[in-house]
Parts: structure tokens; sequence; C-alpha cells
């Protein structure tokens, strides 16, 4: 069989390597953000329901244009602003409208749509690293450049340098991750203003950890109405507990959403997907108690982490990115040889572990506290 490297694969795709975590069965996974909490089971038989009820149909495609979901993900996007005052930078609007927001297969799916519309060969994508992984994977697979720009020593981004990066490369399109992802840290929305500003091309804003966010933080959905292309991506995997049904969603300007519908694929939210996602939406509230319980479990890692003598960086998300390892790569086989899985996100000195449930936080609390006490020199 031949290798891959003896296929004629594209010149910029030659030595990459695949996004992905490990998947080890273990006792407690705390490395890809999942939200801890299943389904409630009384949610669970409602969605099972209205799944049931597309099967008979399956013969036909599904609708195209998902106007049922889009007009859920539209409400709830309204009480979003309703509940999240702006920070003083924009006055949002009242309302989302249905014409405002697209949906596909995970939040993934949703960037992959807006870099394949605005993005592409000869072009260029900016983001500000550390970031999400997946934001440059998604520029290459268009065929995009991808420039970065550091963020401060505290993971920050380094304002002054961003606009003068942008003004100097003139990006067509450029990433803002808040809360950033893997650092945790929200960037507020008078930094984006002013990115948005210098921009010459369309800014997503990926606030995919935006429901676990601590009080102050601010959806950058208030910028919409002052900004045509601006893009807000967001997921229902996170604080929905629906990983596994892949349902990303983002709200932009109505034309903004029309040039998506040229690059996504026929029919590409099956009839079950939509079924699934709508019965969901009309249970966010039992969904989204597990939220607080997160990030009572993010705070608790925190305080043991900091004990244990290690850095917690503040997060506004469901997981923490914390420094002072000796070696990121031995420290996390000792929590993997405890039955704890964490993340080695390649941050020199760092690991970062998400909020789990009440038993799986205390799993990691006494892994933590018996690798320190047996290897105090896993610590810088």
């Amino acid at each position: 069989m031949p290798e891959l490297s003896d296929l004629p694969i594209r010149a910029d795709l030659r030595g990459r390597s695949p996004y992905g975590a490990p998947q080890l069965d273990v006792p407690v996974a705390l490395n890809v953000n999942e939200n801890s909490y299943p389904v409630p089971p009384t949610v669970a038989a409602d969605i099972a329901r209205a799944v049931s009820d597309q099967a008979a149909g399956l013969n036909r495609y599904p609708d195209r244009e998902f106007t049922a979901l889009r007009g859920k993900l539209a409400s709830y996007a309204t009480g979003v602003l309703e509940r999240q005052p702006s920070d003083g930078a924009a006055d949002g609007p009242a309302r989302i409208d249905p014409g405002q927001v697209w949906a596909a297969n995970g939040s993934n799916e949703v960037l992959s749509h807006i870099l394949q519309a605005f993005a592409g060969a000869g072009r260029t994508v900016m983001g500000f690293t550390p970031s999400y992984s997946m934001h440059p994977l998604i520029a290459a697979s268009t065929g995009a450049a991808w420039l970065e720009v550091p963020r401060t020593a505290d993971f920050e981004i380094d304002l002054p340098a961003a606009l003068a990066a942008i003004e100097a490369e003139q990006p067509d399109v450029v990433f803002v991750c808040t809360p950033n992802n893997p650092t945790g840290g929200s960037t507020p929305l008078s930094a984006i203003g002013e990115i948005l500003a210098v921009s010459p091309g369309i800014v997503i804003v990926d606030e995919a950890y935006a429901e676990f966010a601590r009080p102050g933080f601010a959806t950058a959905l208030h910028l919409l109405p002052q900004h045509p292309r601006l893009v807000v991506s967001r997921t229902m995997s996170k604080a929905f507990a629906f990983a596994g049904a892949r349902v990303g969603y983002a709200v932009a300007a109505p034309a903004l959403i029309d040039a998506l519908r040229l690059v996504r694929l026929p029919y590409h939210l099956s009839a079950l997907t939509q079924a699934a996602a709508c019965a969901a939406l009309d249970h966010a509230p039992e969904l989204l108690d597990n939220v607080e319980r997160l990030v009572t479990s993010r705070d608790a890692m925190a305080a043991a982490l900091a004990a244990a003598g290690f850095e917690p960086v503040p997060s506004d998300a469901n997981f923490l990115l914390f420094r002072g390892a000796a070696d990121p790569a031995e420290l996390w086989q000792r929590f993997l040889d405890h039955g704890v899985l964490l993340r080695d996100i390649g941050i020199p000195g760092c690991l970062r572990v998400n909020a789990g449930t009440e038993t799986e936080t205390a799993a990691f609390t006494a892994a933590l506290q018996s690798i320190v006490r047996a290897h105090p020199e896993v610590r810088a």
C-alpha cells in the first residue's frame, strides 16, 4: 500500500499533522473541553422523540435552509443579548433575526464555510496566538496563508501589535477567539471594536465558550449593527452538552450569511440533526443548568492547582491552562497513570484541564496532590 508521502497531495499540506487529541479509555477524561454532565433523561427522551418523528421521512431531503432551527437559534441569541449587557463599547440590537443566523455540523464547519467564502488561495488569515489550533488548519484547507501575532506573556491580545499587523498585512480574515482556547481569557469589546475599525475584510469572533464566562463578559453580538463584516461564531457542543450532535452556529449580517450559501454542500444539515437541535433548544434552561456547576469545578481546580504550587491562568471558559510544569509531557503522563487525561497543547511549561463533574474534580485534585507529594520535581 502507498504511504501518504507517495500520494500527489497538495504541497502546502505535506508534513502537516491532523487535528486531534488522544482518545484514550480512562476513568476521568478532561482533555477536550466537553461538558462532563450528560443530557438530562427527560430532555434526552424529547430529543429521541423528535429524531424518531423524522425517521419515516428520511427518503426526502431535509429543509435546506433549516428554517425551524434558524428561528430557535435566533431566539436564543436574542436572549443572550438581553441577559448580557454591553460593556459600554456598543449598543446592541434588541433582537437577532433568523436571517442573520447560520448553522452547520459543529462550529468548525461554520468556520470552514466562512473561510471558503472569504479566504482561499492568494488570501491571508490572521490570528493571535496561542489560540484555537483549528483556525490555521481550516485556513490551510482553503489554501489561504496563515499569519499570526503573538499574545502577551499574560496571553492577552497585544492590541498595538495587533493593529499594526492588520494595517501592514491587510488580512482578508481576522480571528478573535474569546474566551480564548487554550488560555481561557477574554477580549473586551472595546479591543474588538478597534480591530474591526482597521480590518479590511471579515472579522470572526469565536465565542465557543462564552456561556462559561465570569461576570463582566460582553458578547460581540452587541457589535453587529455597526459592523457588517463581523461574524460571531458559537456552538452547542460545550454549554449545551451537545458535542456528539455536532451543531455550531454563527450570527452576522444577512448579506454575509448569503455568502455562506455559495460554498456549503447541498443539504449539509441532516433532518435528524435539525430535529435534535430544535428539541435541545426547547430545553435550553435545563441543558444550561450545569454551567454554574462546571464554573464551580473550574474554580475549585484553580484553587487546588495554586495550592499545589502551579499557576492557573484566569479563565472565562470551562477549562484551565496552568503554568509551572517542569516537563509538561512527564506531568501529563503522571496524571494519566492516575487515570486522569489532560491536554498538552504545546505551550512550554503548561497543561490544560477542563472542568468536570464533582466526582471528576475530586479525582483530579487527588491525583494532583498525590503526584506533587511523590514527585515534587514536576513543578518548575
